[in-house]
């Protein structure tokens, strides 16, 4: 039976991984003064974190709401936000939102490779229902493969992070980059697993559902 609940489309899957985060800058950038003044710019991304925190909520409320469900992945990057998020906004130190991508990404990059290396794809866990007919072969490769991509992901937040803060003025330029930088290289980076899940047993008309159903990295 039908019980109204709807599997997420690619543009709502977007919507909650990405939407917080647009309303974040959107937030951030109406609020900085500009120029010179740190401490405005400091002010701005208080605001701008607290914007974030409400959003990431009504994103996991949203997605209950709608779906059905919310995933295990969801539920601990908006923890992490509400975590980091509320460091930010007490201490008024930009640098405890800047570095909460870095702790999620090598939370996934940990949990996936140590996973890999016991002989478990955890990823087959979260998306199994999504991916049918992927053997276990390519579950575990699928999970090696993403630990991995989180690994390199952190390693480019704490770049980023290092030359673009507040500090130097460089933290639109980092907000930027989520947007910009992330979000692409992650969609490029799941196209790229397609080919390797097909000899693995996907099926050609499930091909899109992993562009829909990949891991957040935000």
């Amino acid at each position: 039976m039908n019980d109204g609940r709807q599997k997420p489309s690619g543009w709502l899957n977007v919507l909650v991984d990405y939407g917080p985060l647009i309303v974040f800058l959107a937030v951030f950038k109406l609020s900085d003064p500009g120029g010179d003044d740190i401490g405005g710019t400091i002010a701005a991304i208080i605001r701008g974190t607290g914007a974030f925190i409400v959003a990431a909520i009504a994103a996991l409320i949203f997605s209950r709401v709608k779906f059905g469900r919310v995933s295990p992945m969801l539920w601990l990057s908006t923890g992490l936000i509400i975590g980091f998020g509320g460091l930010t906004i007490f201490l008024g130190e930009p640098f405890w939102v800047q570095i909460k991508p870095t702790v999620i990404y090598l939370l996934f990059a940990g949990a996936l490779l140590i996973g890999y290396a016991r002989g478990a794809a955890l990823l087959e866990v979260l998306l199994a229902a999504a991916f049918e007919g992927v053997d276990r072969a390519g579950w575990l490769k699928l999970s090696r493969n993403w630990g991995l991509f989180f690994l390199f992901l952190a390693a480019l937040n704490e770049a980023l992070r290092y030359f673009y803060n507040a500090e130097n003025g460089g933290f639109e330029t980092w907000l930027w980059a989520k947007l910009w930088v992330f979000m692409p290289l992650s969609f490029l980076f799941t196209f790229t697993q397609i080919p390797m899940l097909l000899r693995h047993g996907l099926s050609f008309e499930d091909r899109d559902e992993v562009l829909k159903d990949q891991p957040p990295t935000d």
